[in-house]
Formats: C-alpha cells, structure tokens, sequence
C-alpha cells in the first residue's frame, strides 16, 4: 500500500466533501436565480460561507469564494492601490502577483525580522499592503501574525494573510490576529481542488479581478462553482471538528524526527527551532538531493516532496531555504514531509524506513530529470 504524506501540497479529499460535491452536482439551478432552484443553490452556497469563516473566526459576510488560494492572494494583492511589502519566504503566487514587491528579510529560521519590517515600513509612503504568510508550506514555520499587523497598522499599512496552510490545522482567527485581508484554500484541508476564499475586513474597498457580474456581493463576478463549494464547507467543518487531532500529529512529527537523527546524524530539520504547524517536517540531507531523495521513496512507496522547485526542466534552490541563510547546495538537499487528517502511526513507520534505507544507501545521486511539487 502506498503511503501519502504529501499533505501541504494537496490532502485527499475527505469522504463526506466529496459525496457533498457530488449532491450539490447532481442538482439544478443557478445561485443568482430566484426560482426554487436557484433558492437552493443560494442556500447550500450560504451554508458553506458560514462554515468556512467559523473555521477562521471571520464573520461569513466578509468571504469571497474564489477559484482557490492562488487567485484569493492576487486579488488582496492586486486589489489594493499602493505600495506593497512580502516576507522573503512567501509562496509564489504572493511573490509573483506584482511585479513592484518588495521583500523583507527572514532570520535563520525563517521568521519575519520585525525590526526590519518596522524600519522598512518606516522610509516608505503610505499608504500600502504588507502580505505575510501565517505558516509557511515548506518548513511549516510559523509567523507572529499578531505583531505583524501591529506594526503594520501603526503605520497605516493594511495586512493580508497568507492562511492557505494553516486554516485547518491549527486555530485560525481572523479576528484576532486583526489584519485587513486573508486567503484560505478548500484542498489543503480536505476539501476539492479549485476552490478558495478570501476574507475581507468591513469597510475595506477591494478592487474585484473578476468583471461583468454582481455575484459574491460585486467582489468577484462569476457564476460560484456551487459544488466546489458545497464540498469546502463540509471539509470546513470537518476541519473546525478535528483540530485536536491536527495538534496531536505533532507528537509523530517529532518522534519521525527523533529517529531519523538517530539513524542519520548527520540529516538537518530546518525550522526546528521555533513554532511550527504540528504537521510538517523540512528534513535536509547533505549527501543527496531532495529529487533524488523524493524519486527513491517514490519507488519504495512513500510520497513526499522535493524542498526545491522546477521551471521549465531547470533545477534552483528553495527560495524558502534560500532566504533563511543556506546555501544552494543545503537548499536543493531538503524534502518536506507532511502529515494530515488520515495519517497514521504506520505511516511514519513505512517513511521512516525507507528514508532511512535510502540516506544510508550506497546509490549514486544523479542529476535529477523531474521535479516533484
């Protein structure tokens, strides 16, 4: 049986959002109907706003649905006039939304410098955007939200966050964390691919991507994929039911961590030192790379995925790794293993061999020939 433990790339659909989208597609109407149909329609659509912003404490008038995380961080992005500001480790469609952003710098562990925030904000007009992940899909570090927003506040700066990683498997509060915008994803916590959200703070005019429509209250024009949303609801719930759970994955995180130091000292756990989703592991290797680490596993059964990323055949660093100090060649040699909903003791036990009979192993690294995401 293969293990899966690739979960901060996409985690398998849960059982009951999948029958809810296959309900919501087997029935009629339009949500901007005002017939029975469409009555329905509205309602299911409703029903899974409010689920999905009690999952991140945000009052269910203030979300977007959108197309997934992607599009829920270029609308924040690109629809707020001004400067912008991005941490260094940023997922990419943070970083490449915008042409004019500018990084601040991360400390060793992949933490915000706040005083470079603070100092940076500081020397720049205003009024703009900061946007800084909650928690990062490669080493699972966590950011201080809360101080982020302080500062950024202070000097009349709006927030948006990053939470696609982190909504659904720790406690999420829009409303504590008190920033202006903030992206969510159905995926990434059980639900179907191509659905997201964006959560939109009262008072805020937010220039909508999507034209030529009144729906999500003018926010985003289009007819809503009423079952894709349906089945981000249930997995909303689902999500909001099993934190507790989510948090207990953190005790197997660190005895897989435990013993692969013991089995390979010389192996490196980036972001081990601070606050971390209890979900993740980014485990370096300095004697091979994360391509080779990752097709080896492949073939003994396990997924995980590479640490580095691939553009057209061309193998770089991790810009994650990459921003925290290392050098290129620590950052190509790093895996990410990520726990989810339905991992499992044995689960750990299967990767835990295997890596460890891959790392001791006496094979040549190769050049890679494909990238894993």
């Amino acid at each position: 049986m293969d293990i899966y433990l690739d979960h901060n790339a996409t985690t398998p659909v849960r059982p009951e959002a999948a029958a809810a989208v296959a309900e919501a597609l087997a029935q009629n109407g339009n949500a901007s109907s005002v017939h029975r149909h469409g009555r329905l329609a509205r309602r299911t659509i409703d029903d899974a706003r409010e689920s999905v912003a009690a999952l991140v404490d945000a009052p269910a008038a203030n979300l977007v649905f959108t197309s997934g995380g992607t599009e829920a961080n270029n609308q924040a992005l690109r629809g707020v006039p001004g400067a912008l500001l991005v941490s260094a480790v940023e997922h990419d469609s943070v970083l490449g939304a915008r042409d004019d952003a500018n990084t601040v710098a991360v400390d060793g562990d992949g933490v915000l410098d706040l005083a470079r925030l603070g100092e940076e904000l500081a020397r720049r007009d205003g009024p703009g955007l900061v946007s800084v992940m909650l928690a990062n899909n490669e080493t699972g570090v966590l950011q201080p939200g809360v101080e982020i927003a302080a500062i950024a506040h202070e000097h009349d700066w709006l927030v948006h966050c990053d939470a696609v990683q982190a909504a659904g498997k720790i406690e999420v509060s829009f409303r504590d964390l008190g920033v202006d915008l903030m992206s969510v994803s159905a995926h990434k916590l059980g639900g179907p691919q191509g659905v997201g959200a964006l959560v939109v703070r009262d008072g805020l005019d937010l220039a909508p991507l999507m034209r030529g429509g009144g729906q999500e209250r003018r926010r985003r024009a289009g007819t809503e994929n009423r079952a894709g949303i349906t089945g981000f609801g249930v997995a909303a719930a689902m999500a909001r039911q099993g934190l507790d759970a989510m948090q207990g994955l953190a005790s197997l995180r660190d005895e897989m961590e435990a013993r692969i130091l013991a089995a390979v000292p010389e192996a490196v756990l980036h972001g081990a030192g601070v606050e971390r989703m209890p979900n993740t592991s980014c485990i370096g290797l300095p004697s091979k790379t994360a391509e080779t680490q990752v097709i080896a596993l492949d073939l003994a059964g396990v997924a995980v995925s590479a640490g580095s990323a691939c553009s057209s055949g061309k193998v770089t660093p991790s810009h994650v790794l990459r921003a925290m100090g290392l050098d290129d060649n620590a950052a190509q040699n790093a895996i990410r293993v990520s726990l989810g909903w339905n991992s499992s003791a044995e689960d750990v036990d299967r990767f835990v061999d295997a890596w460890t009979a891959m790392a001791n192993g006496s094979a040549k690294d190769e050049s890679p020939r494909r990238s894993v995401a």
